[in-house]
């Protein structure tokens, strides 16, 4: 027997609507729609359009019902940390800022006035990014921001997103992880953080665990899909938490580093790791599901590549062509930090890697196939800094990376990680995102009892690519070169 269920998986530059199919022990999934996130720019600002990703999913239902597909449930995954504010009557009250928007550049200093540093972490364990939703509450509270001022509500986007879908309000609690406002130890939000800047925790809605039922689709939108009182589950909201879900393995001494335009790499725990070291390093304690944490780190991934990409005009239009063309230039001619400030939200990528390599006294890389050479050398050596650090925090040894997401497809880097790491690189699923929320929501349903089962799913339905570690000493060379760079 067949059982369909309905994936929305949001990125931040773009979304997809999937149908999950549980076949015989195994998953399958079929893109419904594709469609771009596109970041606004208006008025100093960079938004997020949440009704137009709505109308989004609306249509993606609507294709559902034209193929009388029946489906079980609703999930919604996307990025972190942003919030949308709501009116005591419920209506939106403007479009949420992106996490991209530099009014917060300089909010995490002057909230450490109002609550130490030291007792930030020692509260949330989360690692300090100026966009984390604490500072921009903070700053919208210091501008004295009038949505914020008339808001009844704060829901993160995936549970403003099931708001619209179902009029029931949530805080999921993987999404609220990222938040740094969380006590992973009880799994509230802190009064401690958030009342300094005048909020309230009965501002966000009930709290839920991955595998809840939220609600069902409103009257309304029954009438706008064709579809009936569909439940809409509580996957886990944070898109890294469903992809982790969905690793093919079942044995848990391993890292992984979920690739796209973040590169998120880390360890699944059972419990928190706060303690003076991490705090040093600067590593991060999200919500998983079954009550397990990703410690982990932030560092930014294929969004150096992205941008890089779309001023290369002289460019291959292929990526086999591509690769090949930055595999005959000089390795290690050039490395950056990728995590280095100026790599943000520069008007020019590319002018902004020359700059960096020009304040190093380095060779400025000249070209597309330098420059793509440069960023993949430098990603790999810059997940070799940090697995060094988690091997000085990680509660057991780690025999090889897992890496998912898009950036599981990119053999180029994924042969540079095994390299630079000197581990096997287990390759995929490419759809790990998607298909944890679809693991999330068969849970849900009681076809599976536990994180072991879903992964034994996977297992049946994914065959990951492996690669080997090659030319140890080299990139071991080239290690310390990076090392003397970017220190």
């Amino acid at each position: 027997m067949e059982r369909h269920f309905f994936a929305v998986d949001l990125g931040a530059s773009s979304g997809r609507t999937i149908l999950g199919t549980l076949k015989e022990g195994q998953l399958l999934q079929k893109e419904l729609t594709r469609f771009p996130n596109q970041l606004i720019r208006a008025a100093g600002h960079y938004y997020w359009d949440l009704y137009a990703l709505y109308w989004e999913i609306i249509k993606g239902l609507q294709l559902v019902a034209k193929e009388n597909i029946k489906i079980e449930s609703i999930g919604i995954d996307t990025w972190g940390v942003d919030v949308a504010l709501f009116g005591k009557d419920g209506s939106l009250l403007r479009s949420p800022y992106s996490y991209r928007d530099p009014h917060t550049v300089g909010a995490m200093e002057e909230y450490f006035k109002l609550v130490p540093k030291e007792r930030v972490y020692e509260i949330t364990g989360i690692q300090f990014m100026n966009f984390n939703t604490l500072f921009q509450l903070f700053t919208l509270r210091k501008n004295h921001d009038s949505a914020l001022e008339a808001a009844d509500k704060i829901l993160f986007t995936p549970d403003a997103l099931s708001y619209l879908l179902t009029g029931e309000m949530v805080t999921e609690y993987s999404i609220l992880s990222t938040s740094s406002m969380m006590d992973p130890r009880t799994k509230r939000i802190s009064q401690e953080l958030i009342e300094p800047i005048g909020i309230k925790e009965d501002m966000f809605g009930r709290y839920v665990q991955p595998g809840e039922t939220i609600g069902y689709l409103t009257p309304e939108v029954q009438e706008l899909t064709g579809l009936g009182r569909v439940p809409v589950i509580a996957v886990a909201g944070h898109d890294t938490a469903s992809a982790i879900a969905a690793i093919p393995t079942a044995d848990p001494e391993y890292v992984y580093l979920s690739s796209g335009t973040w590169s998120l790499m880390g360890i699944e725990t059972q419990d928190a790791i706060i303690n003076a070291e991490s705090f040093e390093k600067n590593f991060t304690n999200e919500g998983g599901i079954e009550g397990t944490t990703r410690f982990l780190k932030n560092i930014c991934g294929m969004w150096l590549f992205e941008r890089c990409r779309k001023e290369w005009t002289d460019a291959p239009a292929g990526y086999d062509e591509l690769f090949a063309e930055a595999q005959k230039v000089t390795p290690f001619r050039s490395l950056i930090n990728p995590d280095d400030p100026c790599f943000a939200n520069p008007p020019s990528m590319v002018e902004a890697i020359k700059d960096y390599c020009r304040r190093t006294n380095q060779p400025i890389p000249e070209g597309y196939a330098e420059q793509c050479r440069c960023i993949y050398e430098s990603l790999a050596l810059r997940y070799r800094e940090v697995l060094d650090m988690l091997k000085e925090m990680s509660p057991f040894p780690m025999k090889r990376m897992h890496v998912i997401g898009g950036g599981s497809l990119n053999y180029v880097l994924d042969q540079y990680i095994a390299n630079s790491l000197q581990i096997p690189v287990l390759a995929g699923p490419k759809e790990a995102t998607a298909e944890g929320n679809i693991l999330l929501q068969i849970k849900a349903q009681g076809l599976v009892s536990d994180i072991q089962e879903m992964r034994a799913i996977i297992t049946r339905s994914e065959n990951p690519k492996r690669y080997e570690p090659q030319d140890a000493e080299l990139w071991e060379e080239a290690y310390q070169k990076y090392l003397t760079i970017v220190n």
